[in-house]
């Protein structure tokens, strides 16, 4: 399993999810993450209007990619952790990317005051 593999795992992934096709990216899913299908779908703005792969980047024992979910209402960063098994790039993992809120330009928390 290399980097150009699981990229071209999780592009197909995305595709299926595309095409409202929950049967064909359930392909990419380990057999426990098929298992709890209920969680991984929750995960998704579905439908989706777009979906793309962000980045792949070797780990320790694996590679994460990160897919770019586009719902009509919402846009989701989908962290995957990707591991060999039987010899195919599949999904052990899956968890929303938070970005943190920004407050506009030039903007300072407010501070608490004193009594």
């Amino acid at each position: 399993m290399d980097e150009q593999a699981v990229r071209e795992h999780a592009q197909a992934h995305c595709d299926a999810l595309l095409a409202g096709d929950i049967d064909r990216a359930t392909t990419q899913l380990s057999n426990e993450l098929r298992s709890n299908l209920g969680h991984v779908v929750a995960l998704l703005p579905l439908p989706l209007t777009e979906a793309s792969v962000e980045s792949v980047s070797k780990t320790g024992s694996g590679y994460l990619a990160v897919l770019r979910l586009v719902g009509q209402n919402d846009d989701v960063r989908l962290q995957t952790r990707w591991k060999d098994r039987d010899g195919q790039p599949t999904i052990v993992e899956a968890s929303h990317i938070v970005a943190p809120e920004m407050g506009p330009v030039g903007e300072t928390p407010p501070v608490a005051e004193e009594s």
